[in-house]
């Protein structure tokens, strides 16, 4: 595929977030006619270089990822682990069955890695779900990017980013911040390993997580709960757009310094 970069505009607008609110998505929904129709109704019109920034969960239901705990059969692994961690056993068989692996827990919440990242619960979401259901991480964030990019540059003829996100806690700190689960049309980790700072010392090994970042800025306008706003378009942000879509980079578990540290402590 090609990558063909493209620097950032030299415009040096402001950066604007502008929220897109729509119906309540359902299952089986085409997201990108949901999307493209609340964006006419607003008065939003997009401009090459925007970035759309969406909610998991509004991706996930609209392609069918919405479960009833009522057809949920716990194993004999999950009724434990469920009284261990004080989550409801359904919902830990779901758990047990998206992620890679559990080490650990704490009340509400076991600690897992799915898809090679850090997510409490597997990242599956009783919040914005109807009632007696959960909503599972979108099958294939990085694919989910990509068809909905396509579909909203085929109804605006203008080339823009789009983010599946989701709201993760970090090691030692209240509160969420945004994480990009996939993203297609940027770069969505920028190398600025040799460049230098105000010292005119070079900096060795830090990258700019741009897409993360896109995705907490976005969650300021979306919020947590029942606004109703799914999705945010960001304009005038500094990222790199491309041509096609880039894999989310991710540190091995022994290069992550908070994964290889905690698992030491478990041999």
């Amino acid at each position: 595929m090609n990558n063909e970069k493209h620097e950032p505009s030299s415009n040096k607008a402001p950066m604007q977030l502008i929220g897109i609110r729509t119906p309540i998505i359902r299952t089986g929904e085409d997201i990108v006619k949901i999307l493209v129709d609340s964006m006419k109704k607003q008065g939003i019109s997009l401009q090459s270089s925007d970035v759309i920034v969406l909610a998991e969960s509004a991706v996930a239901t609209s392609e069918g990822r919405v479960v009833c705990l009522n057809d949920i059969n716990p194993t004999t692994e999950a009724l434990e682990l469920a009284q261990k961690y004080q989550i409801d056993s359904r919902e830990m068989q779901l758990i047990i069955e998206e992620c890679d692996e559990i080490f650990g827990g704490v009340p509400g919440a076991a600690l897992t890695i799915t898809r090679g990242a850090l997510s409490p619960n597997a990242g599956i979401d009783s919040s914005n779900a109807p009632e007696g259901c959960v909503v599972l991480l979108p099958k294939n964030p990085q694919k989910s990017a990509a068809n909905i990019r396509k579909g909203i540059e085929k109804a605006f003829s203008c080339h823009i980013g789009v983010i599946v996100g989701d709201s993760r806690t970090q090691p030692l700190r209240l509160g969420c911040v945004g994480i990009a689960l996939g993203t297609s049309g940027i770069e969505p980790v920028e190398d600025a390993r040799g460049e230098l700072d105000l010292f005119g010392k070079e900096l060795k090994i830090t990258r700019k997580a741009v897409a993360d970042n896109m995705v907490s800025a976005a969650q300021l306008v979306m919020g947590e709960a029942g606004e109703g706003i799914p999705a945010v378009v960001i304009r005038g942000a500094s990222v790199k757009m491309v041509e096609g879509s880039v894999e989310m980079p991710l540190f091995s578990r022994e290069e992550c310094m908070y994964y290889s540290n905690i698992n030491k402590d478990r041999k």
